[in-house]
C-alpha cells in the first residue's frame, strides 16, 4: 500500500498478523527507491528492548499504548514538518541538478551550506519546543551555552492550571474539552512567548514556565509577574466566554523563586528540558493553593518585586511536602 500511494507519514503498530511492524519499518527504510517517510511506532509493549529494536529498524518516533491523543497529535505535526522540509530540500536538489555546469561546480559548496542551514533550522525547531523563538535562535547562533547540559541556576518558576477543569472534563464531550484547551493554551502561550519565558511542560490544563534560563535576565521575577497578570486577564476574558457555554473555569497561579538543577531529562531519542528542585515544588504547591483568579507568590518573589505590585498577605500556609508553614502573598495588580 505504501508503494502504491506513498504517504506523508506512517503510524505503525508493532504487533500485527503475518509481517509485524518492525519488519515493515525495516523494509521501507532499507528500500532506496522508497521516498523518505517518517514512521511513528506504537505498541503496548513497554520493554526498553522493544523501543531500541524499533529505532534500530528505522522508526523516527515511538509511542506506547494507551496513546495520549495530544502527544500523538504533536508528534504527527512535528514529523509532518520534517517531511515537508525534507521534500522541499529534495525539490531544490532536483532543480540544482538541472542548472548549468557553472552551478554544478558550486554544487558541493551549496549542499554544504544547505545542510548547515537545515541543521540550524532543525535545532531551532527542536529548541522552540522549550524556549521562546528569540532564545532558540540565540542559542543556535552561539549566544548562549548549551542549555541541555545539566547546570544549576536561580530561576523564577510559574505554575498555572484551571480550577474546575477536572469536573468539566468528566462531564463534557472530548471535543468540548479539546476546544477549551486549544483556546487556553493559545492565549497562555502568547504571554509566554511575549515575555520570553521557557515553557517546561504542558500537562493537560497545567503549565510550568520559568525565567532566567537558558539566557540570564536581570528581572526574572518582574517578567514572571507581568506575564501572569496578563495571563490572568486573558483567562478572565476566556472565562466569560466559557461561562456562556456553561463551563465554570478559572485560572490559578503560583510563583516561586530559588535555585534549581536544569538540563535535559530523559533518554536518547526522547529528551525533555526540565528544572528540578524545591523551587519547582513550591511553585506547584502555591498554584494548587490558589483559588480561581488568584496569583500566589512566595516570600522570595515578594521580596524581589514588592515595589512593583500591590499584594496582600495570606499568612503562612501548610503545603504538602513542606515541613513548615510557608508565607504566601496574593498579587492584586501592577503598580502604576
Amino acid at each position: 500500500m505504501a508503494h502504491e500511494a506513498p504517504p506523508d507519514l506512517i503510524v505503525l503498530d508493532v504487533m500485527m498478523p503475518k509481517t509485524d511492524g518492525m519488519e515493515v519499518c525495516r523494509r521501507l527504510k532499507s528500500d532506496p527507491a522508497f521516498p523518505f517517510t517518517p514512521i511513528i511506532m506504537v505498541t503496548a509493549l513497554t520493554e526498553p528492548s522493544v523501543l531500541v529494536a524499533g529505532f534500530e529498524a528505522g522508526a523516527d518516533d515511538y509511542l506506547t499504548k494507551p496513546i495520549d491523543q495530544q502527544a500523538l497529535s504533536a508528534r504527527v505535526k512535528s514529523m509532518l514538518r520534517i517531511k515537508s522540509l525534507h521534500d522541499t530540500v529534495q525539490e531544490q536538489a532536483q532543480r540544482l541538478k538541472s542548472q548549468s555546469e557553472e552551478l554544478e561546480r558550486w554544487n558541493a559548496t551549496l549542499e554544504l551550506r544547505v545542510a548547515e542551514q537545515l541543521a540550524e533550522l532543525d535545532r531551532i525547531g527542536r529548541l522552540k519546543r522549550f524556549f521562546s523563538p528569540q532564545l532558540a535562535e540565540l542559542i543556535v547562533r552561539g549566544g548562549a551555552e548549551d542549555p541541555l547540559q545539566s547546570h544549576r541556576r536561580e530561576v523564577t518558576v510559574v505554575f498555572l492550571d484551571l480550577r474546575g477543569f477536572t469536573s468539566f472534563a468528566d462531564a463534557a464531550e472530548p471535543e468540548e474539552v479539546m476546544a477549551v484547551l486549544r483556546e487556553y493554551h493559545a492565549r497562555m502561550g502568547e504571554a509566554v512567548m511575549a515575555h520570553e519565558g521557557t515553557l517546561e511542560r504542558f500537562t493537560g490544563d497545567g503549565m510550568m514556565i520559568f525565567f532566567n534560563d537558558p539566557v540570564p535576565v536581570s528581572n526574572p521575577a518582574e517578567r514572571a509577574l507581568r506575564m501572569t497578570l496578563e495571563m490572568r486577564d486573558s483567562a478572565d476574558e476566556l472565562a466569560v466566554r466559557w461561562r456562556t457555554r456553561g463551563y465554570e473555569l478559572q485560572v490559578g497561579i503560583g510563583i516561586a523563586q530559588g535555585y534549581a538543577t536544569i538540563g535535559a531529562i530523559g533518554f536518547e531519542g526522547r529528551l525533555d528540558y526540565g528544572a528540578i528542585g524545591t523551587v519547582t515544588n513550591l511553585a506547584a504547591r502555591l498554584c494548587g493553593e490558589a483559588g480561581g483568579g488568584e496569583i500566589l507568590i512566595s516570600q522570595r518573589v515578594y521580596a524581589e518585586a514588592s515595589e512593583l505590585v500591590d499584594t496582600e498577605s495570606v499568612g503562612e500556609v501548610n503545603l504538602k511536602g513542606f515541613h513548615r508553614p510557608v508565607p504566601a502573598f496574593r498579587v492584586l495588580r501592577m503598580r502604576s
